[in-house]
């Protein structure tokens, strides 16, 4: 119910009004039945603005910190993440991220739509980064399509580091469903979980028209942070 007051009286509207983002190929999302849809991931309002434009609503897995906060921070934090159907997750490891396995699963066998960005965290640079195995397993394992979704100059609205947005426009861009049902019963093979994930971020690449670097965005994340200042 909170979720649906957010997108459809307050926020969505007022957003919408603002940012008026263009999207195309909606009619590639499945109208029932679980799915995911694999989005590059350029700012924190990706996770705001692709709920908008959506009839179905999406799940995404987030950390269970966001969930944890205490006093009025913590409490609107927790508020925006249910508002944006956030799901909190353990990324610790081991056991920890086979329960963050089954959550997304769950949401697949209950036939909704799960979010995930493969690239595992938000590109430092605007550039396409080696995407996570994770979403291919999760594919094989809940049996279902992904959708690649290339979300557009969301960067330039929110770039990291900033709190307030700049008002322009954002695009998305949906591409057609891709089936991996000849590898079904292969989850436990990295070298078919790679080629998936490769498939998937070639679609997200051609969709976007990012640049492609073959690392993983976190690895480059660590190697600035260790950059001494000047």
């Amino acid at each position: 119910m909170f979720y649906w007051f957010m997108k459809n009286l307050v926020a969505g509207p007022i957003l919408k009004t603002v940012f008026r983002p263009w999207v195309t190929g909606l009619d590639n999302i499945p109208k029932k039945g679980g799915v995911i849809l694999a989005i590059n991931h350029l700012s924190f309002i990706d996770s705001v603005f692709l709920p908008l434009v959506l009839d179905r609503r999406i799940f995404f897995l987030a950390k269970s910190d966001y969930f944890t906060g205490r006093g009025l921070k913590g409490w609107a934090t927790k508020a925006f993440m249910n508002g944006t159907g956030m799901l909190p997750i353990d990324r610790s490891g081991g056991k920890a991220s086979e329960a963050s396995l089954n959550t997304g699963l769950k949401v697949l066998h209950d036939g909704e739509v799960l979010g995930i960005y493969p690239e595992g965290t938000r590109s430092p640079d605007g550039k396409l980064y080696r995407g996570r195995t994770g979403v291919a397993r999760m594919i094989l394992e809940g049996n279902v399509p992904v959708v690649p979704v290339a979300m557009i100059d969301t960067e330039k609205i929110m770039p990291q580091g900033t709190t307030i947005p700049k008002v322009q426009r954002l695009g998305i861009v949906i591409g057609e469903p891709l089936d991996f049902s000849r590898f079904a019963g292969l989850e436990s093979d990295r070298f078919i979980l790679r080629s998936i994930t490769d498939e998937i971020m070639y679609e997200l690449n051609r969709l976007s028209g990012q640049e492609y670097v073959d690392v993983y965005a976190s690895s480059v994340k660590d190697r600035m942070s260790a950059r001494p200042a000047r």
